[in-house]
C-alpha cells in the first residue's frame, strides 16, 4: 500500500476516552502481571492508532499548509492533544503505583518507567489550556514561515528553496540572496518577535503552575533527560568551548584562504571552495536511484528497509509553495514504516537527508516490527540523532554515486562541517537556557543576548552591512528554538558519538556497523547513556571524550588541500 493510500479518519475523542478509561481501571485492578499486560497491550494498540492518525494528519498538512482540510484537522489536534496527554500521564500513573510492579518489571523496559516519571512530574490538567495556546502559536509560526515569497531574479523561492542561491559559487549572487532571505524575515520581525514572546510567557506559565522555579526544569523533562542534567551539559559547554571552538576557527582560516578572501562575510560561510560547493548530480529521481543502490550494497537490512520506502513512497522530498519548511523523519506505526519529508534545493543537503533523514527511519523501521511501546519505539532525541548523524559517515565509502568527481570535496565539507556545528549547536542550547532564566527580559534584550553567545561560540561571524543579523536575529532561522524548546544540544551530542562510530569505521573496526544495527534494533528501550555503552561509544558529557575524537578529525582534514579543489 502505498502512503497516498492511508486512510486519515479523525478517532472519536469521547469514544476512544471511554475505552481508555476502562481498560485503565482493568490495569489498575490487574490481579497479576499476565492481566496487566493484556491490559496494558490493548491500551498501547489505541494510543499507537491514535498517533498514527495524528501523524498522517501532520504529514499531510506539512506537505501543504494551503490544504483547507488538513490545516481544519491540525487546528482540531492542536486543542485535543493535550487531553490524550492526560490520558497517557493517567496511564503513567497506574503503571508507576502498579501493586504488579515486581511481575512486570522484565516485560515493560525501565526506561518506559523513567519517561513515565519524566511525564507525570511535567503534566497536570490545568496546564491544558496553555498546551493548547503553545501548540496554536506553534501552527501560526510554522504557517508563516511556510507562506515566504522571495522574489529573487525574476523567480520566487520560499525559505528553504532560496538557500541554492545563497551558496552560489558567485559571490554577489550569494549576497544578494542572503540579504533578500533576511529581508524577508525582517520584514516579519514583529509578528516573528510577538510569536517567540508569547512562547516563552506561556511556557514559563505551565513550569510555575507546576512549581517549578523556571521552564529549565520542566524544560529538561518534557525532553526526557533520563540520566544527565544542566549542570552536565554546562561542564560539556566547556569543553566545546575549550576543544572545538578553536579547531573551527581554524576551519574558516582555511576556508578564508581557500576563497581567496579578505574576510569572510556572513554570506560566505557556507561556501568554503573557490569552484564552489559539492552539488549532488541529478534530478530527484537519480539521488534516489543512488541511494537504492547504496542502501543494498551496504547490509541486508537497509537494502530492504529502503526498497519498503520506494515501494510505498513514504518520502516528499521536493520544495513547493505552501510546503512546511525544513526536514524530518516520523513514524506510522499502524503501517510499522516511517516517513521521510524534506524540500530538496539542489545542495549537499539533498544527499544528507537520504543519511541522515534515512538513519532516522531505518532506526524507526527496525524498532517498530518488535517494540510495540509507543514511548520505547524511538529512543529520546538525543539517542535519535546518533542514528542519523552516524548513517551520514557509514555512507562515506557510496558518495561517489551522489558526487561523482566532487566526492573527495564532500568529505573535506561534511567533516569540517561536524567540527564547526557543534559550537552552533551549544550555542543554540545556551541560549535558550538564558532565555528561560531570564522570561521577562524585552524582546531586544534577548537578541544582544544571542548576539553576545554568538561572538562567544562563532567568533568568526562578521555581520558588516546587515543590521538585522547585527542586532542579534540570526536565530529567526533555527525552528528548534521556537517548537522544541532545548531540543539541539542533543545533535551536538550524537555528532561526538557519530564521529566516534566514523572513526571506527575508518580504522576498520568490525563491531563498528553490528554495533550500529543493535542500537537501532533496541530503540527506546533504554536511556541515552545506556545506548551509548551498547554502542561501544564514550559518553560526550566524560572528561577525555570530545578532545581525542574532535583532533582525530582535525588530522583527517589536514590531508587535504581545498585551494585545489
Amino acid at each position: 500500500m502505498k502512503f497516498t493510500e492511508f486512510k486519515y479518519e479523525r478517532p472519536d475523542f469521547e469514544l476512544t476516552k471511554a475505552s481508555l478509561e476502562m481498560l485503565l481501571f482493568k490495569l489498575e485492578h490487574s490481579e497479576n502481571g499476565e492481566d496487566f499486560m493484556d491490559n496494558f497491550n490493548k491500551i498501547n494498540k489505541i494510543r499507537n492508532h491514535v498517533n498514527t492518525m495524528v501523524t498522517l494528519c501532520s504529514i499531510r498538512y506539512s506537505i501543504n499548509t494551503k490544504d483547507e482540510f488538513y490545516s481544519k484537522e491540525n487546528d482540531y489536534w492542536d486543542e485535543v492533544s493535550p487531553m490524550y496527554t492526560e490520558l497517557s500521564t493517567r496511564l503513567y500513573k497506574v503503571v508507576l503505583n502498579s501493586k504488579c510492579k515486581e511481575e512486570i518489571k522484565d516485560k515493560i523496559p525501565n526506561a518506559f518507567m523513567k519517561l513515565a516519571e519524566c511525564a507525570v512530574k511535567s503534566f497536570d490538567p490545568k496546564i491544558i489550556p496553555d498546551l493548547q495556546e503553545e501548540n496554536r502559536l506553534a501552527s501560526r509560526h510554522s504557517k508563516l514561515l511556510a507562506s515566504a515569497k522571495i522574489e529573487f531574479d525574476g523567480e520566487t523561492y520560499n525559505l528553504s528553496s532560496i538557500g541554492v542561491k545563497m551558496t552560489d559559487n558567485d559571490r554577489s549572487i550569494r549576497e544578494r540572496a542572503t540579504q533578500a532571505k533576511m529581508a524577508w524575515l525582517e520584514a516579519n520581525e514583529a509578528e516573528i518577535d510577538e510569536i517567540y514572546d508569547q512562547m516563552v510567557h506561556v511556557r514559563t506559565k505551565m513550569a510555575q503552575d507546576l512549581g517549578f522555579p523556571s521552564y529549565i526544569e520542566l524544560g529538561y523533562l518534557r525532553m526526557s533527560r533520563l540520566d544527565y542534567d544542566a549542570e552536565m551539559v554546562k561542564n560539556y559547554r566547556q569543553q566545546v568551548l575549550k576543544y572545538i571552538v578553536p579547531e573551527s576557527m581554524k576551519l574558516f582560516e582555511a576556508q578564508r584562504k581557500s576563497l581567496g578572501l579578505d574576510k569572510l562575510a556572513y554570506y560566505d560561510l557556507n561556501n568554503v571552495f573557490v569552484t564552489g560547493n559539492p552539488k549532488p548530480k541529478g534530478t530527484k529521481d537519480d539521488l534516489i536511484d543512488a541511494a537504492n543502490k547504496m542502501y543494498h550494497e551496504m547490509s541486508k537490512e537497509t537494502g530492504e528497509f529502503f526498497d519498503v520506502l520506494v515501494e510505498q513512497e513514504l518520502f516528499d522530498l521536493e520544495s513547493k509553495p505552501g510546503k512546511e519548511g525544513g526536514g524530518y523523519c516520523t513514524d506510522l506505526v499502524d503501517y510499522k514504516v516511517p516517513f521521510i519529508f524534506s524540500n530538496f534545493n539542489g545542495t549537499s543537503g539533498d544527499v544528507d537527508v537520504l543519511t541522515h533523514e534515512a538513519g532516522h527511519a531505518l532506526q524507526s523501521y527496525l524498532s517498530m516490527q518488535s517494540i510495540t511501546i509507543p514511548e520505547c519505539m524511538f529512543p529520546t532525541m538525543e539517542s535519535a540523532e546518533i542514528h542519523s548523524m552516524s548513517m551520514e559517515f557509514f555512507a562515506h565509502p557510496w558518495m561517489e554515486y551522489f558526487f561523482k568527481e566532487d566526492a573527495e570535496k564532500y568529505y573535506y565539507s561534511h567533516v569540517a562541517d561536524a567540527i564547526k556545528f557543534i559550537p552552533y549547536g551549544v550555542l543554540v542550547d545556551h541560549f535558550q537556557h538564558e532565555v528561560y532564566a531570564n522570561p521577562n527580559c524585552s524582546k531586544d534584550e534577548r537578541k544582544q543576548m544571542w548576539r553576545k553567545l554568538e561572538k562567544q561560540y562563532l567568533p568568526h561571524k562578521d555581520y558588516t552591512g546587515c543590521d538585522f543579523l547585527e542586532r542579534g536575529c540570526w536565530w529567526f532561522q533555527q525552528s528548534h528554538i521556537f517548537h522544541n524548546p532545548f531540543y539541539y544540544i542533543d545533535y551536538t551530542l550524537a555528532q561526538v558519538c557519530a564521529l566516534q562510530f566514523w572513526k571506527r569505521a575508518v580504522e576498520k573496526d568490525p563491531k563498528a556497523w553490528s554495533d550500529y544495527i543493535h542500537i537501532c534494533k533496541i530503540g527506546g528501550t533504554k536511556t541515552f547513556l545506556e545506548i551509548v555503552k551498547e554502542a561501544g561509544l564514550k559518553s560526550p558529557f566524560a572528561d577525555g571524550t570530545v578532545e581525542p575524537i574532535i583532533q582525530f578529525a582535525a588530522n583527517y582534514l589536514e590531508k587535504f588541500d581545498i585551494s585545489k579543489f
